[in-house]
């Protein structure tokens, strides 16, 4: 896979039962990385280690000897409505999660040199059709409050250590992420748009996400890094082209008020929210996406292509 790091590390993942995680571990293990995982139940084998974040505490031989650790840990953000309770449970998963490993990082005698935490799309609020690249300031908003303290956070790694804060758009896959409800409608040919469809969703394909994390790992580069696709695409030409690519009609818009009316807050900062990503620390350090364009994406995702 381009950008592959080529040597072998030990990582340890939190998180690594999700779509991210599941994608990344499979893509680590397949070079030949050793990688270890934080459970929060009794380790079921020796590559993974209890910890529970939510308490701060965690199993600190997991770390010991570990090359880079990668945090994947949070809350899902569109799982369940946003009463006040599920927003402060989406903020504290995440900065537990985030400050229990900073600080079990802090207790080594040897940090690991490189810190994954990721981040999201989210970080910039809702921009319209501004070019958001990373120097571009934090929105207002829910999700850019929980963004900015979750990235803050990841910066409480010791000295030494290098720190990156992977801000992942969304992410397309043939089953799950965050099309998942919206797939299986524009199969059957009764999708289409959100909203006025106008607003920019920062969109990256499933093994592009894998394939820039395991690049970032040896990348000398740190701080901010937004994660998306190179080409910019607004919902009615994601929409289309991802109807056109599964050979089916997708017109039926779902109007703003009825997304509001169906999922309140979610609709405004998840569906609604136009965010322009330009990746241009992925770009300047030369990464190489499997799926640069959205036709490319489109074509992976209806499963018209076999490259992986």
């Amino acid at each position: 896979m381009p950008g592959m790091v080529r040597w072998i590390m030990r990582i340890i993942m939190a998180g690594a039962s999700g779509l991210i995680g599941t994608a990344l571990s499979s893509t680590l293990r397949s070079a030949g990385h050793d990688v270890g995982t934080l459970v929060r139940r009794s380790p079921a084998s020796s590559a993974e280690f209890r910890w529970d974040p939510a308490k701060g505490r965690i199993d600190d031989a997991a770390l010991r000897g570990a090359d880079a650790v990668i945090n994947l840990s949070g809350a899902g953000i569109g799982d369940r409505p946003w009463t006040s309770a599920r927003i402060s449970e989406l903020r504290d998963s995440r900065l537990g999660a985030t400050r229990t490993l900073t600080a079990a990082m802090g207790r080594l005698e040897t940090p690991p040199a490189v810190f994954l935490s990721q981040s999201g799309s989210g970080y910039y609020g809702s921009a319209g059709p501004q070019v958001l690249r990373e120097n571009a300031p934090a929105g207002t908003g829910v999700l850019a409050g929980i963004c900015a303290d979750w990235e803050a956070a990841a910066h409480e790694a010791p000295a030494g250590v290098r720190v990156v804060t992977p801000r992942t758009g969304v992410v397309l896959s043939r089953s799950g992420g965050a099309l998942g409800r919206l797939m299986p409608l524009l199969r059957l040919g009764v999708g289409g748009p959100l909203g006025n469809g106008r607003q920019y969703w920062p969109w990256v394909t499933l093994p592009d996400v894998a394939g820039a994390f395991a690049f970032l790992l040896a990348a000398p580069v740190s701080g901010p890094v937004n994660l998306c696709a190179p080409e910019s695409a607004d919902v009615n030409s994601l929409i289309a082209q991802l109807a056109g690519a599964l050979h089916r009609p997708a017109v039926l818009r779902v109007p703003a008020p009825v997304l509001r009316l169906v999922i309140g807050k979610l609709a405004d900062e998840l569906l609604l929210a136009s965010q322009r990503m330009e990746p241009a620390v992925l770009s300047a350090a030369g990464f190489e996406w499997q799926h640069p364009s959205l036709a490319q994406a489109a074509a992976w995702v209806a499963g018209a292509t076999d490259r992986h």
